[in-house]
C-alpha cells in the first residue's frame, strides 16, 4: 500500500484531486436547478481531465525508465482513474441537482477527453498533455463550415448521444489510453 501512496504523491494526485473537485463545484453552482447547454459540463470535464493530466509523467524521466516495475498496467490504470474521477465528480454534481445532461453524455465525454489527454502526454509530454483536450474544445466551441459529418466529429463533445459522437469519443479514449500505456509520456 505504501507504493500506492508514494506513486500518488509523485504524480501530484492530491493537487489534481483538489482541482477536479473545484471543477465539479463550479458545475454544481452554475447549473443547479436550471437547464443548461452542454458547454458547461464539457468545460468542467475538460478542466477535471487537464488537472488530472499533470500526473501523467513523473518528476524524473530517468528514474521512471530505470524502475523495475511494469509500467503498462500502471499507465493504463492511471488514465482510467483520471477519466473515472472526472466523470464521477460531474455525476455527483448531477445527483445534487445540477443539469449536466445524461450520465451517458458525461461518461462519453470524460472518456474521450481523457484519451485526448493521454495522447497529448505521448505527443507533447506530460507537462503539455492538456493541450489536446483544451485545443479540441476550443475548436468545438466556434462555428465551423465543415460538412455535416466532419462537423459532428469536430464537435463530438457537445453533441447529444449520437453514433458519431460516441464512436469518436470511444476511438479517442482507446487510442490515447493504449498509446500512453505502451509508449509512455514524451521525454
Amino acid at each position: 500500500m505504501r507504493w500506492l501512496v508514494l506513486y500518488a504523491r509523485s504524480r501530484q494526485v492530491p493537487v489534481s484531486a483538489a482541482a477536479v473537485l473545484a471543477a465539479a463545484l463550479m458545475v454544481w453552482f452554475l447549473a443547479r436547478g436550471a437547464s443548461t447547454d452542454p458547454r458547461l459540463p464539457v468545460l468542467a470535464l475538460t478542466g477535471a481531465v487537464t488537472a488530472g493530466s499533470i500526473g501523467l509523467g513523473g518528476q524524473d524521466a530517468a528514474l521512471d525508465c530505470a524502475a523495475a516495475i511494469r509500467w503498462l498496467p500502471r499507465r493504463a490504470a492511471h488514465v482510467l482513474f483520471i477519466g473515472a474521477g472526472a466523470a464521477f465528480t460531474v455525476l455527483v454534481a448531477r445527483g445534487l441537482g445540477a443539469d449536466v445532461g445524461t450520465a451517458a453524455f458525461v461518461v462519453r465525454d470524460s472518456a474521450g477527453l481523457t484519451g485526448l489527454a493521454a495522447a497529448g502526454a505521448v505527443l507533447c509530454g506530460a507537462q503539455h498533455a492538456w493541450t489536446l483536450p483544451v485545443g479540441w474544445l476550443t475548436l468545438a466551441l466556434f462555428p465551423s463550415t465543415l460538412p455535416k459529418g466532419a462537423n459532428e466529429v469536430l464537435t463530438w463533445m457537445l453533441q447529444p448521444d449520437t453514433a458519431i459522437a460516441s464512436w469518436t469519443a470511444l476511438t479517442l479514449a482507446v487510442a490515447g489510453t493504449v498509446a500512453y500505456a505502451v509508449v509512455g509520456p514524451r521525454r
